[in-house]
């Protein structure tokens, strides 16, 4: 199955109930804000809801790409990104949503939608617009055209601006639990090792996912270990470069970042020991600050992964210390 494919999501229920006494009701709130971790289909419900949303009785609906909806995503990193977007060629992509997309999107604003008399904006994820774009948003969220709706998808609600939020009603996703999990990637297709793909994920369909297509079960063994053991001689941390790999691509060092913070976080959860429990904490928000510089800094990908490897064994030096 590919990510354009319909897709059963177990824990959307309680918003499409929600969604939809919204849309019977006299008056359609404009802004809306859909919040939970990465990997729940949050983005798949926006455009579902948005198609619901924009089609009128009577009116021919396109099975494709919609008018009336209008997605807002990472654009292009720069004016070589551009020009290699516009002649159909591979391009990077920038790391936030910037003023000039929101602009653009407000011009096209100005006319009527092109079949009826509804469109959506969806914004994804909205947590990564940079200030200026979140304050141009909001002056369309204060007044939006008439027939207007936004649609505002986010991993962390708490870096949206809060005069965003206080406009916008939230729709909260919950995690899934290990059985819909199960189910989910059986559909998929994906047979590996479930169990470790689950344990990483956290609750996280599109973790668990990933988890499994980058057959990242040995670098889960090894990042516990490096949790657990240490490092003394840089070997372990050697080992996990290895396994990460020296060429590993954004998507799987994306994938890496994540696994080493649900790990992280997974062992915080289950100390008992306080001081034990803040080395973590701060090791996974040291990993956290790390997988938001490394695409900007462009780090060497062998120095990165020494780099996730020595975070992992400070924690358990600092666990040493609070046991000893």
């Amino acid at each position: 199955m590919n990510d354009h494919s319909p897709r059963n999501w177990p824990n959307h229920a309680e918003a499409w109930n929600a969604w939809r006494s919204a849309m019977a009701s006299a008056r359609m709130h404009h802004g809306w804000i859909l919040a939970g971790k990465k990997g729940l289909g949050k983005f798949d419900f926006a455009m579902a809801a948005a198609r619901e949303l924009v089609a009128e009785k009577g009116i021919t609906q396109p099975q494709g790409e919609h008018p009336d909806i209008l997605n807002v995503t990472y654009g292009p990193k720069d004016k070589k990104a551009q020009s290699a977007f516009e002649a159909g060629k591979p391009y990077e992509l920038a790391r936030s949503i910037r003023i000039a997309q929101i602009r653009d999107i407000q011009r096209r604003l100005t006319v009527r939608p092109t079949l009826g008399a509804r469109r959506v904006v969806i914004i994804n994820p909205a947590d990564d617009m940079e200030r200026a774009t979140s304050n141009a948003l909001l002056k369309s969220l204060e007044e939006p055209p008439e027939g207007t709706f936004f649609i505002l998808v986010t991993h962390r609600p708490s870096r949206l601006l809060p005069t965003i939020r206080s406009r916008c009603r939230i729709l909260r996703f919950p995690s899934l639990n290990d059985e819909q999990l199960v189910t989910m990637l059986r559909e998929e297709g994906e047979d590996g090792d479930q169990q470790a793909a689950i344990r990483a994920a956290e609750g996280s369909f599109g973790a668990a996912r990933r988890f499994a297509e980058q057959d990242l079960a040995p670098v889960a063994a090894q990042i516990t270990r490096l949790l657990g053991e240490g490092d003394r001689d840089m070997s372990a941390r050697a080992e996990l470069s290895r396994l990460i790999g020296p060429r590993a691509d954004r998507e799987r060092l994306s994938a890496v970042f994540e696994l080493a913070q649900a790990t992280v976080a997974a062992h915080a959860r289950a100390s008992e020991d306080p001081r034990q429990r803040a080395a973590l904490v701060e090791a996974h928000a040291d990993l956290v600050t790390l997988a938001s510089q490394a695409p900007s800094y462009n780090f060497d990908t062998g120095l990165l992964c020494l780099e996730i490897g020595s975070l992992l064994c400070r924690a358990h030096v600092a666990s040493e210390h609070a046991h000893g």
